[in-house]
């Protein structure tokens, strides 16, 4: 496995974006030509760092499968999706007891939780979250879930949590999640202050870390959270895993999220033909089936990486390009950056807005057939909280841009991180401005509810 050396991060004005795969991809565009891709839509799937694909090739030849095999290549396999764990525990900041869970996604990891929460555990989340965080407790029939409103600043957000706990009767389990920053606006969310009334209110709390992991240090002992999930995918390690952390107690005490090989230590069959089953204790408990090494290891290995290229000097080089995004949309006419808490929050490279006049997937098409830049339109899996920014749907033109034929109801998101070039930016907000006083230099139409170019002339 290769070991990349750490950073210079002395000089933090002079950071450079880190390498991940496909800086160099060209694309063709419909005016003719081509032009070198700009990725930006990293809070759906950051592209993998280079660091991690590296170290992910120079694996590969030795994969074999984990846990139980005797053969060398199955040893050595354990032994680094156990160091693996170990490098995510340190990237996390996790305390003495935590356990660190593999998982899919996020999504997945929220799922868990949800499966393991006691009987008549009661659940506190708001309507601004995305919809893995906002769904899975729904399923649980002896669960009861508060959905608090949009907060409007981060105080309110605070005192709204303490007003829906003091509350909550009978006193008993309670769970309270929330994201760390938002995946529609990048607002970053009061986590300390958030877990500082949760637990004087006797509950425990979840961070939703899919959009502030990539982006900020995450340390659950500073936080004081009980548990963090995020994903792979968005950390630039695009390779099927994610992760949630933290305490173990009610993770122990539940039933395995699935049932079947590695997560039991002993099953038996009766006399009386019934199967008997002895399941794990540990992480193993809910990482039935054959663990997903190389995704646990690409995470690993984003964690080392960000860890040795300083976040430090990735925080500001981000708000760098926060700043020179935001600034280059406010000077074009029409346009409106959604927030909840005003301009002065401090976010992560994350930014939605709406164009007066356009219909968002026409506006997303527009830039990545005439400009090759790849954005993000719709409700972004969070359709409460858009809606909300929103005030309801926007009459707005609805086929691709032709007037009158109904309303168009999302927002565009354009999102960055440590991967991103200027140049990219730069040709982003360049291409706002042209298409808002120019309009398309191209027709378009609907196909399956999208505008797509029109090429059949």
């Amino acid at each position: 496995m290769s070991a990349c050396p750490a950073t210079d991060v002395t000089d933090i004005s002079t950071a450079a974006p880190l390498p991940v795969l496909g800086r160099d991809v060209l694309v063709p565009l419909v005016t003719g030509g081509e032009v070198t891709y700009a990725a930006l839509d990293y809070a759906a799937s950051a592209p993998a760092l280079q660091r991690v694909w590296d170290d992910v090739a120079a694996y590969a030849p030795y994969y074999g499968s984990v846990h139980r095999g005797a053969g060398y290549l199955s040893q050595l396999s354990t032994d680094l999706f156990e160091k693996s764990r170990a490098d995510v525990a340190r990237f996390l900041g996790c305390r003495a007891g935590d356990q660190v869970l593999f998982t899919r996604s996020t999504t997945d990891s929220l799922n868990l939780l949800a499966a393991a929460l006691p009987a008549g555990c009661r659940v506190f989340v708001f309507e601004t979250e995305h919809h893995a965080a906002l769904l899975p407790w729904e399923r649980r029939a002896d669960v009861e879930v508060t959905c608090l409103d949009a907060p409007r600043s981060p105080r309110e957000a605070v005192e709204a949590l303490e007003r829906a706990l003091a509350d909550r009767e009978p006193y008993g389990p309670a769970l309270v999640c929330v994201t760390g920053a938002s995946n529609v606006t990048g607002e970053l969310w009061p986590v300390r202050e958030l877990a500082a009334a949760a637990h004087a209110h006797g509950a425990r709390i979840v961070l939703d870390a899919a959009q502030l992991a990539p982006h900020h240090p995450v340390d659950i002992d500073r936080l004081d959270v009980d548990w963090v999930a995020f994903s792979g995918h968005k950390l630039y390690a695009p390779f099927g895993a994610g992760v949630l952390a933290g305490r173990a107690d009610w993770l122990r005490e539940a039933e395995p999220y699935l049932a079947g090989g590695g997560a039991s230590r002993a099953v038996t069959r009766g006399a009386d033909g019934t199967v008997g089953v002895d399941w794990h204790a540990g992480e193993a408990r809910h990482e039935a089936g054959s663990p997903n090494v190389i995704g646990a290891y690409a995470i690993a290995a984003a964690c080392r990486a960000l860890e040795e290229a300083g976040f430090e000097r990735l925080v500001e080089r981000e708000r760098r390009l926060v700043e020179r995004v935001r600034a280059g949309l406010a000077a074009v006419p029409g346009v409106r950056v959604l927030s909840l808490f005003g301009d002065d929050a401090p976010r992560v490279g994350v930014i939605s807005f709406v164009v007066e006049g356009w219909n968002t997937s026409h506006f997303a098409a527009a830039l990545s057939a005439e400009y090759g830049i790849g954005v993000r339109d719709g409700l972004f899996c969070a359709h409460p909280l858009v809606r909300t920014l929103l005030g309801g749907e926007r009459d707005a033109p609805g086929e691709c841009g032709a007037p009158g034929e109904g309303p168009s109801l999302g927002a565009i998101r354009v999102s960055f991180g440590a991967g991103t070039p200027d140049e990219h930016v730069e040709r982003f907000t360049g291409a706002v401005r042209e298409l808002v006083e120019n309009g398309a230099r191209w027709r378009y139409r609907t196909e399956n509810g999208r505008c797509v170019p029109d090429t059949s002339a």
